[in-house]
């Protein structure tokens, strides 16, 4: 006769049972739950008027949604259905069930909160003794908008779709005007097909608008760069009294450009070049990663498909965390964060730069892995400096780094969790769900941390 344990869901249980004993004690939920009652959460909760029905503790809401992020969970209808059927979410609601709408706002309220909650969970592995800042690595990653790119338009289509538009609307028009509607297809609806084209020559109206905003902002940042390089031009030959070698910059012409395009879904998200081929509708996601455990230690959003302009902001970034984290004595980055002025910034900020400038072999030779450099000439300049250092087999060592550092973390939160497409539109409101995302990351992460570290 075979030894079976038995399965008995009828009877009751002798003693009320308790939500302590649903998790084992490591669980990531029980630790979720511990760092979100450790935050400061005052400036949520006096945002709450307190009229009404009763409402959901933003410590419950925010754990929830902070732990649906750290396990692949980010839409507020899963999220509100595994309050039911999810033991660890079951545990953190402690038996409620906010619903989808409660939580979708939620998150939405409050996601320019998100970046102080960030920097305290940083701080809270400061004390923790999980953090001590030192060296960070920086990349970017496009991660898709909530658009396709199928919506997007560019200036030069809009204006000929317009001519199409427009002549198929008289068109319509001379023929509801007609008495014999004889050959109008079956099913048609004129009117409805007339609003359709217009709706849609309305909505292309306001976006060429947007793209002339765009053009002009563009103009000016580009003529005052003309400018400055006239002046320069003109400050050189005053001072060697000699014509400066090369082109003259050329002007650049106002407008907007045939190839400019927006987004009729999301107008701020941009078709960028993604990694595996192709364009996408996208958003370029910054994160600055420390380089011995892998928490991301500060974030940024930009429009723009590239890095060269991105370190100024994070250095900023860094420079106002430092009193709360401690301060950061080298950067490193890949080639597409490399120029001149970057590398000043980082020596100004008193931070090593360790940018690549250029893409090395994938398979050097022996003797150049296991050797130094020629000295460095007395005169070189601050980006010779820094690819001398790039050369030592210190400064090699250091900038491998980068690869087993800050994109494992963009690999496992695309991969792993499953975050590859924004859920909110627009730049303002996907920087808050990045810095959910990443606020998330650091949660699990320092849940695994924290038994190596005691």
């Amino acid at each position: 006769m075979s030894n079976f344990i038995v399965t008995d869901r009828k009877t009751d249980y002798l003693m009320p049972p308790s939500i302590e004993d649903w998790l084992n004690e490591d669980h990531l939920a029980r630790f979720v739950v511990e760092v979100i009652d450790q935050l400061d959460l005052s400036n949520l909760i006096r945002q709450y008027a307190g009229r009404g029905s009763k409402a959901h503790h933003p410590a419950t809401l925010l754990a929830i949604v902070v732990y649906g992020y750290a396990t692949g969970v980010f839409s507020s209808r899963k999220l509100e259905r595994a309050t039911y059927d999810s033991v660890a979410f079951r545990y953190i609601a402690a038996g409620s069930h906010p619903d989808h709408d409660t939580l979708a706002t939620f998150r939405r309220r409050f996601l320019h909160e998100l970046s102080d909650l960030f920097v305290q969970v940083l701080e809270l592995a400061k004390e923790m003794k999980l953090l001590k800042l030192g060296t960070v690595c920086l990349d970017g990653t496009k991660m898709h908008a909530n658009a396709s790119r199928h919506s997007a338009l560019s200036h030069g289509h809009i204006q000929k779709l317009e001519v199409q538009l427009k002549q198929e609307v008289q068109e319509l028009l001379a023929l509801a005007e007609r008495a014999d509607q004889a050959n109008i297809p079956d099913g048609m609806n004129l009117p409805e097909e007339i609003k359709r084209r217009e709706d849609r020559l309305a909505a292309m109206a306001q976006a060429k608008t947007q793209i002339a905003a765009r053009a002009a902002e563009r103009y000016a940042r580009e003529k005052a760069e003309f400018d400055k390089k006239l002046e320069q031009r003109a400050a050189k030959e005053k001072d060697t009294g000699k014509k400066p070698g090369g082109k003259a910059p050329k002007a650049p012409e106002p407008g907007a450009r045939e190839a400019d395009q927006i987004n009729l879904t999301d107008e701020e998200s941009r078709i960028m070049p993604v990694h595996a081929g192709g364009f996408e509708q996208a958003y370029n996601a910054q994160a600055a990663v420390d380089a011995k455990t892998m928490l991301v230690v500060a974030t940024g959003m930009t429009q723009s498909p590239n890095d060269k302009e991105q370190v100024e902001p994070m250095l900023a970034t860094l420079r106002a965390q430092e009193q709360r984290l401690g301060a950061v004595k080298c950067l490193i980055a890949d080639t597409g964060f490399c120029s001149e002025k970057n590398i000043r910034a980082c020596e100004q900020a008193h931070i090593e730069p360790l940018i690549a400038v250029a893409r090395d072999e994938h398979h050097p030779g022996w003797r150049e892995r296991h050797s130094e450099p020629a000295p460095l000439p007395a005169d070189a300049t601050p980006t010779q400096a820094m690819a001398h250092r790039l050369k030592t087999i210190a400064g090699r060592a250091a900038y491998a780094m980068r690869k087993q550092t800050v994109e494992p973390v963009f690999g496992i939160i695309k991969s792993v969790l499953g975050f590859r497409q924004f859920s909110m539109r627009g730049l303002s409101k996907v920087t808050g769900e990045w810095d959910l995302v990443c606020l998330a990351w650091n949660v699990k992460r320092m849940a695994v941390l924290r038994p190596k570290f005691g």
